[in-house]
């Protein structure tokens, strides 16, 4: 079992920047590629960034130049550094992790997921 443990998130004004961060503990060595999701209300989940462990990444192209995916292999905890946020970027953002070494793209490729953290901006 692998269980993963975000913090962050909060409420800021558009343009500023938050940095949500999600740690795995559990049977670690199974998680090869992790990413982040975000739901608005009413919508289905949607992938906004995944990262390997060899530091490969790929974005959204909604948040491309705003949101970096970053991995620290030794702790087994992936960040999200979101700047130039938009009111369009609330949403509830979870954590995820999978057993495989390819990028993760879709909800059902995921294994294992965080709590969930709500992200809030105001214009």
């Amino acid at each position: 079992q692998v269980q993963l443990v975000q913090s962050g998130g909060g409420s800021v004004q558009a343009g500023d920047s938050l940095r949500l961060s999600c740690e795995a503990s559990g049977h670690t060595g199974s998680v090869w590629s992790m990413a982040w999701f975000r739901q608005f209300p009413g919508k289905d989940r949607e992938l906004v960034a995944s990262v390997l462990r060899s530091g490969s990444t790929a974005y959204i192209d909604s948040v491309k130049g705003r949101f970096t995916i970053s991995r620290d292999n030794a702790k087994t905890t992936i960040y999200l550094q979101m700047n130039s946020l938009k009111p369009e970027d609330t949403a509830v953002y979870y954590c995820a992790a999978r057993s495989s070494a390819m990028h993760i793209t879709r909800v059902i490729e995921v294994d294992y997921w965080g709590q969930g953290t709500q992200v809030t901006v105001s214009s």
